[in-house]
């Protein structure tokens, strides 16, 4: 639970590589999320190499954080044989946030960079990385050992929960 209220959006990192025990770690956390019908619809693309996260920090505004990223993480879902393919965005969300928590648990840090649903930031990513025709992108996660640290701001307002009894 401590990841839950420490976890921060982190956008600079130590020119440090992650070692893949961390990250697989930080993908078996992914895969463990819950999932409608247990359809269980992501796949993980891990991308280090350099050029390649440089082209991926120029496929939204808001991505240029991700420049200097020793590690981007590319959750994608699959579009066919899925029970509920309505639902993988969802699914892709709850296995993000699995991943972001096990990030800072791992004493790393990281941003997600949304880019679902946008349809041409998903097609862009998609053709940067060649990825195959039968699955979608979800979002990029920047990840890597993080050159800032702060609090993370109290999020908990009692006005916004409502008790019918």
């Amino acid at each position: 639970m401590d990841s839950i209220f420490h976890r921060i959006s982190v956008r600079r990192y130590e020119d440090k590589q992650v070692e893949k025990e961390k990250l697989m770690q930080i993908l078996r956390a992914g895969m463990q999320a819950p999932s409608a019908c247990n359809q269980q619809p992501w796949e993980f693309y891990v991308v280090t190499n350099p050029e390649k996260i440089k082209a991926l920090s120029k496929a939204t505004p808001y991505a240029g954080c991700a420049a200097n990223a020793p590690v981007v993480i590319v959750p994608v879902y699959r579009k066919e044989g899925l029970i509920a393919p309505d639902f993988a965005q969802i699914d892709l969300s709850i296995a993000q946030e699995n991943m972001w928590l096990e990030t800072d648990a791992q004493g790393l840090g990281g941003v997600w960079i949304g880019i679902a649903p946008m349809e041409e930031r998903m097609e862009e990513v998609h053709k940067l990385l060649e990825l195959p025709k039968e699955v979608a992108v979800f979002s990029l996660f920047a990840l890597g050992y993080p050159t800032e640290s702060r609090a993370q701001e109290d999020r908990f307002h009692p006005e916004r929960i409502h008790f019918l009894e």
